[in-house]
């Protein structure tokens, strides 16, 4: 038995396989730890209670085996390369075959961080004399692992897996965690709920797209004129609310401002009624082209007033004109308040994590030169910038919010009751746009210096728990933010996310994803979706990470694993938000070219007597007439018209007949058999002539 074998290898029993793994120095076995790992492993293969874990997650391997499970371990890829004689070995799939699980699950890490942790856990395993996970691993490396935990989410689509296998990824999913994918998925949200997109979402479009980069442009220049707008009507009326004022050049001459000529806010009115003309439907019969002004003069003006400080002087008549549209453009764009008024965009590239490749900037040529010098044409996407934050001591956060999806028909989703803040390093300024103030991911913060002008009850590793949020806001009366507002706010654009992409994600009895949402509020306390993360980290590198991200992999477990058994057992903190109704789906086998049916026969009549057939005649309706009946198979032709044809009479012939002739069965050919035929009717008395016999004497 091979269980035995390798117990015996490990244990100490003499053998060449135990003499061949002595350089490994391993400790020896008593035999009762041998048969408890015996005993364990047998009932774990009969309970097919085999898992494998890819990656650094120490809690799900505790809790696992806590629960009876026995690891096998994927083989590294230092051990394949050992394995293979210091080549890594060919995987099926190089040959046009399905990958195996090892191939799939034994890929390096992605970073350096990650393979130290791995290599620091495996070694934690090995030096524990006490421990016999290492040996039972062995015993169960050719058993099929019914559950999967993985970093890689390929393995759902690249591995063919049985049905009562479990995996924590499904296959397809990139239209919802990459930020190209939920640009579009987004966009089919009228399909789906009365909502719209740009009251969670800022807009979003993708630069590869000719159509989609036309649009950005478009409404780069619109964003312009109604910034314009917003910030001469506050200069004008002396409180001017942005959370930085216009710095002054470095080249700029001492003394005022310069003054730019009132067309600028003349042709920025326009622009903004021609805008709200068409949002509310009242440009369709219009018969005139639309006036297109010169957008690099106006600008090159608008960067001057807001990034400069020019100064624009406004008419009474304006100031109301421009009060008005603003009004008006508030109840049509959902965004108008948070889009400030720099005009900041954020430019990330299509499917990259990590906060790899995001840069800000505020000028349209320097966006569009960016993203065409990035060498990746249509993966590269650019998204409005919240300019206006809720902000906590002067400084940008964002939140993780975990949920959980374990099937898709009928959908269910789980919320997280508990998330954690990331902040930033430097405070908030829109005049700096350095990743250290704008992007709160803490794989790009861990390299970034605090600022000297942070405040001090900001913590050093930059992350609190969503308790500390809420007191943070019960200080600033504001108590009821967090449970009326913001938390309703993520839970509906999560549902509202999943559920666009429920047709695209391909779904699987038995599978879950455990998602990474990253939210924003803008002052209002209103959520912002900004992306979706598959497979999000656990690696608790700070006091408040490595409680929550425990307790999440913990109560992920009791949903999919102890719910099975259990319906009725805890859950931790996931809530279920939503349980969509079955939906019945047809299985698709593939494309069916196959025609059912029976051919089209003639259909078989009985035969019928003579007589029977005049009587049908006699009766027919009058609409048969002329037609020509079918007569059956094995039926004589009728003879019809006889009583009304005249009557011959017959000359009585008193000679002699000569001897009868013989019949040949051939048709006569030529003129002189047809004369020969003509004489010898003449001469019997008739007239009529038999074409197809001869007469031979």
């Amino acid at each position: 038995m091979s269980i035995e074998k390798e117990a015996n290898a490990a244990g100490g029993a003499p053998g060449k396989v135990q003499r061949a793994r002595a350089d490994r120095s391993r400790p020896w076995l008593c035999p009762e730890k041998l048969k408890q790992a015996k005993l364990q492993v047998e009932k774990a293969i009969k309970e097919k209670k085999i898992f494998m874990v890819q990656g650094r997650y120490p809690v799900i391997r505790r809790l696992l085996r806590a629960r009876g499970w026995v690891e096998r371990k994927a083989p590294r890829r230092a051990q394949q390369q050992e394995a293979g004689g210091g080549r890594a070995q060919t995987s099926p799939a190089q040959h046009g075959g399905q990958p195996s699980l090892e191939s799939l699950c034994s890929t390096s890490p992605t970073n350096k961080e990650e393979e130290e942790e791995e290599e620091e856990e495996e070694q934690m395993d090995k030096g524990n004399p006490d421990d016999i996970h290492e040996l039972m691993s062995r015993m169960v490396q050719d058993q099929v692992p019914y559950f999967i935990w993985t970093s890689r989410c390929n393995i759902a689509e690249r591995c063919v897996l049985q049905p009562d296998q479990m995996v924590n990824h499904y296959a397809q999913g990139g239209c919802l965690t990459t930020k190209e994918g939920l640009c579009l998925t987004l966009r089919n949200l009228p399909w789906f709920d009365q909502a719209d997109p740009n009251t969670f979402f800022p807009r979003c479009y993708r630069l590869g797209a000719v159509d989609e980069r036309q649009a950005f442009i478009e409404d780069f220049r619109l964003t312009a004129a109604r910034s314009l707008l917003k910030v001469a009507l506050e200069r004008a009326e002396g409180e001017h609310t942005a959370l930085d004022p216009p710095p002054k050049p470095s080249n700029a001459p001492e003394g005022p401002a310069p003054l730019l000529p009132p067309q600028l806010v003349e042709e920025a009115l326009r622009l903004c009624g021609g805008h709200l003309d068409s949002m509310a439907h009242q440009d369709i019969d219009w018969d005139a082209q639309p006036h297109s002004p010169g957008w690099d003069s106006f600008l090159q003006g608008y960067y001057r007033v807001v990034h400069e400080g020019a100064v624009l002087q406004l008419s009474v008549a304006q100031r109301e004109r421009g009060r008005s549209l603003l009004q008006g453009l508030e109840g049509q764009l959902p965004q108008l308040h948070m889009e400030g008024e720099h005009n900041v965009w954020i430019l990330k590239p299509g499917a990259a994590s990590r906060g790899r490749g995001i840069v800000c900037a505020t000028r349209l040529d320097q966006l569009l030169q960016l993203a065409g010098c990035a060498g990746r044409e249509g993966r590269w996407v650019v998204q409005k910038y919240v300019e206006r934050p809720l902000l906590i001591f002067g400084t940008k956060f964002d939140v993780r919010q975990w949920f959980l999806v374990t099937d898709w028909n009928p959908l269910t989703i789980w919320f997280y009751r508990e998330c954690y803040l990331r902040f930033c390093s430097q405070p908030f300024s829109l005049r700096r746009l350095d990743v250290a103030a704008h992007l709160c991911n803490q794989a790009v913060q861990r390299h970034c210096r605090p600022g000297l002008s942070r405040h001090p009850q900001l913590p050093a590793d930059n992350t609190w728990s969503c308790h500390q949020l809420q007191a943070y806001l019960a200080q600033q009366g504001q108590a009821s933010a967090w449970a009326e507002v913001m938390v309703p706010g993520m839970k509906a654009a999560v549902v509202r996310a999943v559920r666009c992409s429920q047709g695209l994600v391909r779904g699987r009895k038995g599978s879950f994803e455990l998602y990474g949402a990253d939210f924003i509020f803008g002052e209002d306390f209103q959520p912002w979706l900004l992306e979706i993360n598959a497979s999000p980290t656990m690696a608790g590198h700070t006091p408040v990470t490595s409680q929550l991200c425990a307790g999440v992999q913990r109560d992920t477990l009791r949903v999919v694993i102890d719910r099975r058994d259990d319906p009725e057992c805890p859950t931790g903190a996931f809530e279920l938000i939503y349980r969509q109704a079955a939906v019945p789906a047809v299985h698709y086998v593939g494309l069916k070219l196959k025609v059912e049916g029976s051919s089209v026969r003639r259909p078989r009549h009985a035969p019928r007597s003579l007589a029977a057939a005049g009587e049908a005649e006699d009766g027919a309706p009058p609409g048969a007439a002329g037609m020509r009946p079918r007569r059956p198979q094995g039926v004589l032709p009728r003879l019809t018209g006889l009583k009304d044809r005249p009557r011959v009479p017959i000359a009585v012939y008193h000679g002699t007949f000569p001897p009868l002739p013989m019949l040949q069965g051939t048709r006569p050919h030529g003129t002189e058999e047809g004369r020969r035929a003509q004489e010898g009717a003449k001469r019997g008395g008739d007239g009529s002539v038999l074409p197809h016999c001869s007469w031979q004497k």
